[in-house]
């Protein structure tokens, strides 16, 4: 798939079903996750098996996002681009920032998977309660570069092998680098700017005693210095 569709009839059922999602956060998805800690070849064996194109989305997680409900309404319209039934929606696992989409997503038909660092078993991280099945992958950061030849720590590895697209909305440095190695490796990619929380970014500078920043459009916004979208 090497170009992406554009606007559908679909995207008014679902930016409804967003809208409705986000006055209803006390709903609770139904699905019982599955998580196991997996190796990168039993990831993509599962991912093979399901004879369905995976869509990736990177965002903003912790920092969280300045206007939540424009992002969800960006997530909804990149979802009526694809088939529920031929559609896997994987994310990073947690339910903060861009893992809001796991709702959306579920609400509206996908199956939805995650990979995570096991950090966030180190750190007891919550998962969404609206993702199907979790790998976690054993790695000592939280994803990105690792080095200055910009390989990708096994988490990163894990999700850019096994995602035919991937799309960015917002972000930081993980999704930064792991936008930037999927536009090297040909994967369709698509960027969508968003600012991080304005609030939460001053108080985390505040706390490591820097001085707030001046930009609040995140890291990935560097490897998209113009404002790109679906053709």
């Amino acid at each position: 798939m090497d170009r992406l569709p554009n606007r559908s009839w679909r995207y008014h059922a679902i930016a409804w079903i967003c809208i409705l999602t986000a006055a209803t956060r006390a709903l609770a998805c139904d699905s019982a996750t599955v998580t196991a800690l997996a190796s990168g070849w039993e990831i993509k064996a599962f991912f093979d098996a399901q004879g369905k194109q995976v869509v990736t989305f990177v965002g903003y997680s912790g920092a969280g996002y300045e206007h939540p409900s424009a992002m969800l309404e960006q997530a909804a319209e990149v979802l009526t681009w694809f088939d529920p039934s031929r559609t896997i929606v994987n994310i990073g696992a947690t339910p903060d920032g861009i893992g809001a989409v796991y709702e959306l997503a579920k609400r509206a038909g996908f199956v939805t998977t995650g990979i995570v660092s096991t950090q966030a078993m180190r750190y007891d991280a919550p998962l969404s309660p609206c993702v199907d099945r979790v790998f976690y992958v054993q790695d000592d950061s939280w994803g990105g570069f690792i080095d200055r030849a910009q390989r990708l720590s096994p988490t990163s590895s894990a999700m850019l092998e096994n995602s035919d697209i991937v799309i960015g909305i917002g972000g930081g440095e993980v999704a930064r680098d792991e936008l930037a190695a999927a536009l090297r490796s040909g994967k369709v990619t698509r960027y969508f700017a968003a600012d991080m929380n304005h609030r939460k970014a001053i108080d985390t500078a505040r706390n490591k005693g820097l001085e707030a920043p001046d930009s609040f459009a995140g890291a990935a916004a560097e490897a998209f210095p113009r404002r790109p979208g679906p053709d």
